[in-house]
């Protein structure tokens, strides 16, 4: 039986670009063409301003 990872060497910070950038390969993956900037900030959450 494996060993449990130690909970020390989890980094969430990590974990959370790892989340941002597998959304924006799937949204990419989707699509025949490039995504605008627009729609990358949709996807990693940024506000933006008009």
């Amino acid at each position: 039986m494996p060993e449990p990872l130690d909970s020390r060497l989890r980094d969430d910070q990590a974990l959370d670009e790892i989340e941002l950038t597998s959304r924006l390969i799937i949204a990419a993956s989707a699509r025949d063409t490039h995504l605008s900037q627009r729609e990358v900030d949709e996807i990693l959450g940024i506000a933006t301003v008009s």
